[in-house]
């Protein structure tokens, strides 16, 4: 018998496949967050109905009345992409946001920085198999700005969400937004 360790193969995984789960970076633990929300809807759509409304940011707030005044920085947009920086207002809240998840159908999340919050919100899309998808959306909040929205409004946060994942489906219903019409120069 050899005494060499066996290396395990990696496309096996021994334990029954768990649901997915949003990915926390160190910064943006649920457990030290002073407000941490979830929300979270089945769409009667598939998920390429929904993709594009969630990440056509620059349609946002003609859909979800919480966000407004959305502009690009490092992209011309109109749709986040991996490392998108935007700035843009939630809640009446001045952000600055860069997307730090990326994987096309099927994650999305992005950074929040306000005066007095720094936030971290992430989307899961999962296919379920009669043809609906299942939407999580999950917020961490820190900072006295934070703290202080907890004391006085403690739920504004899961609400507003709610209404977001509500407003997302109606859209997603409808089919996927427009193709944008590409800038033409004048002559």
């Amino acid at each position: 018998m050899s005494s060499q360790a066996q290396t395990p193969d990696p496309t096996y995984d021994a334990q029954p496949s768990s649901p997915p789960t949003i990915r926390w970076p160190g910064l943006h633990q649920p457990s030290d967050a002073a407000i941490f929300a979830s929300n979270e809807i089945v769409i009667p759509a598939p998920i390429e109905a929904i993709w594009p409304w969630l990440i056509r940011a620059e349609l946002w707030p003609t859909w979800y009345p919480y966000s407004a005044n959305i502009h690009f920085i490092s992209t011309s947009g109109p749709d986040l992409r991996d490392r998108t920086r935007f700035r843009w207002s939630k809640f009446g809240v001045p952000i600055t946001s860069k997307v730090r998840e990326f994987e096309p159908l099927t994650r999305l999340a992005y950074d929040i920085h306000g005066i007095g919050v720094l936030a971290y919100q992430a989307w899961l899309l999962t296919p379920l198999p009669d043809g609906t998808t299942h939407v999580l959306t999950q917020e961490v909040q820190t900072g006295w700005l934070a703290r202080i929205g907890k004391r006085i409004m403690p739920h504004r946060l899961e609400d507003k969400h709610q209404h977001w994942l509500e407003a997302l489906s109606v859209k997603a219903q409808s089919g996927p937004p427009a193709q944008p019409r590409p800038f033409l120069k004048e002559s």
